[in-house]
Order: C-alpha cells, then sequence, then structure tokens
C-alpha cells in the first residue's frame, strides 16, 4: 500500500497506526535476517510514536502528512537518544545528542521511524560492501549487490519494510541503490533539504534525498524534509509548488556525450524504449551537449576526497567515538583510533584528499578540479536553456554480484558515471524504475535531471511514466 493512502487511512481512523507499526515491525523479524537492510530496529520507540499518533486520532487532534507511516532512516542521520554509526567501528556506540532536522520534520509530520539502515562507511561506496558491520543483499536478487552508499535504504523500501527511506546523495548514493534494487530515488537540489544533523562526507555535495516504491509517495516525502533551515547557512527555501503541466510543452535532452557505447546492451534497450515512450506521450525529445562531463568522474573525486579529508579529521578518539586501548601516547592514540576505527576505502579517500590539499598539489589538483566543476555548472546552464529535462541511464550496469568490483576501486567508481555530473552542477535528479526485468530478476533504472529546485517537473513526468 501507497505511504500517502496509509496516512489517510490513520487520520480517517479506519487503521491504526499501531497496528500498521507491528505490521512493518513483523515484516522486519520475517525479511531481514536474509536482506541485512537494517543496522538496528526502533522497535520501542517506533511504537511508542504509533501509541501517541493513534491517541491524536481519538482525542480529534491533527495529525501530520504521514500520519503513522513506517520511515527508515540511513545510518549517518541523527535521531536523539538513538544509535548513529555511519556503518563505522569509529562511530560504533555513538549515541545522537540532538535530531537532525530531516529527522524532525518526519516526526513533525507523524510519521514512525522503524530503524536505521546499513551502508557503506561513511557513505563511501557504491555496493554497501564497505559496511563494517554487514553486507546488504539485493532484495531482487539476493545474489547480488544492493548498491551504495545508502543500500539499506533502497533495500528496505524494495523489500517493503519501510514504506520511505531517508537516505544521502553525494555522488550517486541515491539513485545508484534505487535503480539496482527497483525503487524510485531523489537526490534533491542541493539546498532544498537541510543537511543538519547528517554525518558530513563532502559538504558540498552531500544531499539529503529518498526512497519510495511509486511516485506519489516520493513527491510527499520530499514536500515534508525539505525546506529552509536557520541551522544549515546552505538551505534555501525555494518554492516546490506543482504547476499546471503538460507533456506536450516539455523538451527533453539526450546528451550526446553520455557514453552509450559503454552501458550494457539491457540498459541501452530499456533507455532507447523510454525514450519512445516519451516521444509517444508527446515529449519532445532534442539533442544537447554536456562536453565536460567525460572529466566528471575525476573532478568529483578530488574535491568529495578532499572534502572528506577535511571533515573526517575530527574522529580523533579523543572528543567522541572509538579510542583505541592499545595508545600509549597522544600521537599514538591518534594513530591507533583512526586506524583501527576507519576502513580501507575510508582510507583511501582520507589519503586521495589529504594528498591533493597538501602543498605543491592544491593547485595542480583540488584547484583545477574546482574550476573543472565550474565548467559542469555551465555545461548544465546551457543545455537547461534547450531541455526542460535531461535524460540518462542512471547506471551503466545492472547490480553486480558481491566480491566481483570490490577489489577494483575503478571499476567500483565507475558505477556513478552517469550521477556525478548533476552533483557535480548541484541540481535535481530522479532514478525511475523500468518494468522490465533483466533475466537475472534485476532492475534497470533511468535518470531524469532537471534544474535547480524544479523538482515537481521530475514528479509529474515520473508520475506519467508510471501510468502508461
Amino acid at each position: 500500500m501507497k505511504a500517502i493512502l496509509i496516512a489517510q487511512k490513520v487520520k480517517s481512523g479506519e487503521i491504526k497506526a499501531t497496528d500498521v507499526t507491528k505490521e512493518y515491525l513483523r515484516k522486519i523479524s520475517a525479511k531481514d535476517e536474509k536482506i541485512n537492510a537494517f543496522l538496528e530496529v526502533f522497535a520501542d520507540s517506533a511504537l511508542k510514536k504509533a501509541e501517541e499518533i493513534d491517541l491524536k486520532v481519538a482525542q480529534g487532534r491533527p495529525v501530520g502528512k504521514l500520519a503513522g507511516v513506517p520511515v527508515a532512516i540511513k545510518d549517518n542521520m541523527l535521531y536523539k537518544n538513538h544509535k548513529m554509526s555511519c556503518a563505522s567501528k569509529i562511530l560504533e556506540n555513538y549515541i545522537s545528542p540532538y535530531s537532525a532536522t530531516a529527522v524532525e520534520k518526519l516526526l513533525n509530520e507523524d510519521a514512525v521511524i522503524i530503524g536505521r539502515t546499513n551502508m557503506d562507511e561513511f557513505a563511501m561506496g557504491s555496493s554497501t560492501e564497505n559496511s563494517a558491520f554487514k553486507n546488504t543483499k539485493n532484495p531482487l536478487n539476493e545474489d547480488y549487490v544492493p548498491g551504495g552508499s545508502s543500500g539499506g535504504s533502497a533495500a528496505a523500501v524494495a523489500a517493503n519494510m519501510a514504506l520511505i527511506s531517508l537516505g544521502s546523495d553525494t555522488g550517486g548514493s541515491i539513485r545508484q541503490p534505487a535503480a539496482f534494487c527497483g525503487v524510485y530515488g531523489l537526490k534533491p537540489t542541493y539546498g532544498s533539504v537541510s543537511r543538519y544533523g547528517l554525518a558530513a562526507f563532502a559538504s558540498s555535495l552531500d544531499q539529503i534525498g529518498c526512497f519510495t516504491n511509486n511516485p506519489e509517495d516520493l513527491e510527499l516525502a520530499f514536500s515534508v524534509i525539505s525546506g529552509h533551515d536557520k541551522k544549515d547557512s546552505t538551505s534555501l527555501d525555494a518554492p516546490q509548488e506543482r504547476k499546471e503541466f503538460n507533456i506536450k510543452t516539455v523538451k527533453i535532452g539526450i546528451p550526446k556525450e553520455h557514453f552509450m557505447d559503454k552501458i550494457d546492451a539491457e540498459i541501452k534497450k530499456e533507455f532507447l524504449s523510454t525514450v519512445e515512450k516519451l516521444k509517444k506521450l508527446g515529449a519532445d525529445i532534442i539533442d544537447i551537449s554536456l562536453p565536460n562531463t567525460a572529466y566528471a568522474l575525476a573532478t568529483y573525486y578530488i574535491i568529495a576526497s578532499s572534502e572528506a579529508s577535511s571533515n573526517l579529521g575530527r574522529y580523533d578518539g579523543m572528543r567522541y567515538g572509538r579510542t583505541s586501548k592499545r595508545a600509549d601516547s597522544l600521537i599514538s592514540s591518534y594513530k591507533l583510533s583512526r586506524g583501527e576505527g576507519f576502513g580501507p576505502e575510508v582510507k583511501r579517500r582520507i589519503m586521495l584528499g589529504t594528498y591533493s590539499l597538501s602543498a605543491g598539489y592544491y593547485d595542480a589538483y583540488y584547484i583545477k578540479a574546482q574550476k573543472m566543476r565550474t565548467l559542469i555548472k555551465e555545461d548544465f546552464k546551457k543545455a537547461f536553456k534547450k531541455a526542460d529535462i535531461i535524460l540518462t541511464p542512471t547506471t551503466p550496469t545492472t547490480a553486480f554480484k558481491f566480491q566481483e568490483k570490490l577489489k577494483d576501486p575503478i571499476s567500483m567508481y565507475l558505477s556513478d558515471i552517469f550521477t556525478i555530473p548533476a552533483s557535480l552542477a548541484g541540481v535535481c535528479a530522479v532514478s525511475a524504475p523500468s518494468k522490465n526485468k533483466t533475466e537475472n530478476g534485476l532492475s534497470i533504472g533511468m535518470q531524469f535531471i532537471s534544474n535547480h529546485f524544479n523538482e515537481p517537473t521530475l514528479f509529474s513526468v515520473i508520475g506519467m511514466l508510471n501510468n502508461e
């Protein structure tokens, strides 16, 4: 059932929030032993929240947009008095002292937060194999990864263990697992959702977004978590109202540089099929150019790793997090606490970022990457003067098997080749699942990109395609 319908029935008293919560706790108990989407289930606080909602309904008091809807949150978002570990040993027993703004907004609209989901450590990865605690499996085929870094959030929705889940997207960490798991995944415009209470990976790229099984719930979830927050200096309050929509006035751009010769045959076939569907609906398909996207991957990994190197400096074992018991001096405490606490992918990116920011290499790498990012942003500005939406595949391949790419970081990084450009430009993008599955039962995702704060157009287009 859709989240929007659950909320309506809870509000009307037709069903109870406690019954919905118990049903989803039962589903998690039955399914998650195999899927491993959750690091922790918040059964007690979830039932307590559900009881509060039922009491409000019984007393005739107003209830929120998400009344009784089970929501999962990625393990890098603070939820007061609950654990938050970023799937890392260095924060294994950290208890959140306050709640992230996005989490507060969910609670204010009477969502029931049912648990925290597995992820790649500190959101660094594309398969959720970098978690310090467990591997999450793809509910469509358990031999395959769910994608990453928000793999647990995508899998929780795909397996119907939550109706909505929150993830974070830095270079594709919502859209790529959404494509792999066959759900909808939104990376909002940078600044449209507060990052307050989100553990930072790369501050100029991180963005909280959401997963759902249908476009209507995606729009509902976004309406709840978006908006200006005075606690986040990068957040903006842009209008998100739906305007009158006519697909026949929409121009959809196909970038000629998007490596169509390097993607899987099944994905290429589904992409061309999507283009034909849009043509039949009346959309105008046009060619566009994004000439600097060839440099997006290298640009992203220099900028993101540099920011990660800076952001992760706070995890020193002194103020919070794991402290090594083997240390016998201040310097050894720093080295051992970080060495024992961080996994190999996090260490790799810290070293890459520190190198890029170091004297003698700052201009050659970091500054040059920032200049290239500006050129990529300009490409999108020019493209959106011609097109309302840009269409690409979400990923160059479907989900891959465990261990298949773990030992080849470059191959793993290429999973985000289509998603990274929109992240560098700060524009909004959504991955929508195709209705056709591969021979292995896997999903294929199509990525729809639009200009800053133009999420309503994305919701309209993916909604029309879903109804086809």
